[in-house]
């Protein structure tokens, strides 16, 4: 018989392997979506066709000049007062010549994603403008410093695989000192895909410069952008922003990929039915296809049609609701089908706490949109609140629930070796059972995702061990990372420079 001595040495060694990282992840970023199909061909269609005649019909109002006249020239025609309406070919062309795909860099190129087809990867988005405090457990405004710890808790998490600015630090009231500053905050904490807004277009050359100090020189991050803009030209229903517009144009002068994100909201900005909804908000987010594409044919873009969902009996926002699950697949999938890079936004969860509202809601959506093959699914990790709260625990919880994710993307490979007929009888002639067989740990390491959070102990091991909840283990290794990650992405050299030109305010 082994030693008392002999057994807790197994354990040990065992409880060393489950801790060990897997020789394969089984659940990388990246995984093909698409298996999820809320929509038929002929619906397709039907919405598709719909949504062009209301750019033939009514067209676009409010169009900045400079804008109205580049359209004009490529075929826009005027409409009713102050409207132009775009003509089905003009449309289809800017379809057929938009970027299909794009490189969306990272500083470091390891870091870099193929944006288009059916790749998958969760980011974030979101502009909160307040923070759930560790502490306290209650939320408070956000601050530059919470942007700062939140990027360099991101920066350790393997599935967000792009950041943009969660938070808005609400203690900088100068936007110009807010945008300069949230830019520095990506840049010196993450050497990730970035993103952010530009809040006037004049913020957008001299940010450049700052990216061209990290990039390594005049005009060098213009050849690899690794910074995306985040705007909203078109104001629903149908009509353009001039201020955005105005960033289009400064962020195509300076090559920096874009997502133009319409954003309209069910029963208030857009009509109620889902289908009517779809129709228009596609409408409005081809008008920013048209025009991204009409002042540089084939520039970046992701097209970004997030339908938003109101609680019509109240008219507050529901972002964690089956029907923006539903939506934002539906987004996804007629997005894949005309071949653009898509972008939609999940895992919006309407819950204060971290509590089972939040993984339901969180669950359910960013799941549907995943299986609908979103390319980049924004608002993904660490929103809460209904998008006005950020969550340091919230960003630890969600990497988590996007392995799952991606392990349920990646379905099940059938192959000779998998199907295991020959494990099979060797176990039922031999052992009687599959444990400990060498079929049986190559299907551990390369085929199964093993939470570090989640609990799996029996009812008195976890009692044994404290009764900790999700949102407490959550906390405490929010709190480690903090404590200990400190990145240095920019050099004493590159700080210095940026210092010298900017008013860094932390």
């Amino acid at each position: 018989m082994p030693s008392k001595g002999a057994k807790r040495s197994g354990r040990r060694a065992r409880h060393a392997q489950r801790a060990a990282k897997p020789v394969v992840d089984p659940c990388p970023p990246g995984q093909s979506g698409g298996m999820f199909k809320p929509l038929t061909q002929p619906e397709i269609q039907q919405i598709y066709d719909t949504a062009l005649r209301l750019l033939e019909t009514l067209g676009m109002g409010d169009v900045p000049d400079r804008l109205a006249a580049e359209l004009r020239a490529a075929g826009a025609q005027p409409g009713e007062p102050g409207r132009l309406i775009f003509p089905r070919n003009m449309v289809e062309r800017a379809i057929a010549t938009a970027a299909k795909t794009f490189t969306f860099h990272g500083r470091d190129q390891a870091r870099s994603i193929e944006v288009g087809g059916d790749r998958v990867f969760f980011g974030t988005g979101g502009a909160a403008v307040q923070t759930l405090d560790m502490e306290s457990g209650l939320y408070r405004p956000s601050t530059l410093a919470d942007l700062h710890d939140f990027t360099r808790l991101q920066d350790t998490l393997a599935n967000v695989s792009w950041f943009t600015r969660c938070c808005v630090a609400t203690d900088l009231p100068d936007v110009l000192d807010l945008d300069v500053n949230t830019v520095y905050a990506l840049v010196r904490n993450t050497t990730k895909p970035v993103a952010t807004s530009f809040t006037l277009a004049e913020h957008v050359a001299p940010i450049v410069e700052m990216l061209d100090i990290v990039a390594g020189g005049p005009g060098e991050f213009a050849k690899r952008p690794f910074l995306k803009a985040h705007i909203s030209p078109v104001i629903s229903p149908l009509r353009y922003g001039e201020d955005a517009v105005d960033v289009v144009y400064e962020c195509v002068a300076h090559n920096i990929p874009m997502s133009c994100i319409t954003a309209a909201q069910a029963g208030a900005t857009a009509p109620a039915t889902f289908a009517g909804f779809l129709a228009q908000s596609l409408a409005e987010t081809l008008a920013s296809l048209v025009m991204v594409n009409t002042i540089q044919p084939g520039f970046p873009m992701v097209f970004s049609n997030w339908p938003f969902i109101v609680d019509l009996r109240t008219g507050s926002f529901a972002g964690g609701s089956g029907e923006t699950a539903i939506l934002n697949a539906a987004s996804a999938q007629i997005t894949n089908w005309m071949g653009l890079p898509s972008g939609v936004a999940a895992s919006m969860t309407d819950a204060k706490a971290i509590d089972a509202q939040y993984g339901a809601e969180k669950g359910i959506t960013s799941l549907a949109a995943a299986l609908a093959g979103g390319n980049l699914i924004y608002e993904s990790s660490g929103m809460t609140a209904s998008l006005l709260g950020a969550s340091f625990e919230a960003f630890v919880l969600d990497n988590e629930m996007h392995s799952h994710t991606y392990r349920a993307l990646r379905g099940i490979e059938v192959t000779e070796e998998n199907l295991g007929f020959d494990a099979i009888c060797q176990s039922v002639l031999g052992d009687g059972h599959f444990l400990g067989s060498a079929h049986t740990y190559a299907a551990m390491e390369r085929d199964y995702f093993y939470p570090a959070l989640a609990d799996r102990n029996e009812p008195r091991t976890w009692q044994e061990e404290g009764a900790t909840d999700a949102w407490s283990a959550a906390r405490e290794k929010a709190k480690e990372v903090l404590a200990t990650h400190h990145p240095e992405y920019l050099t004493p050299e590159q700080d210095a420079k940026i210092r010298n030109r900017f008013r860094i305010l932390i």
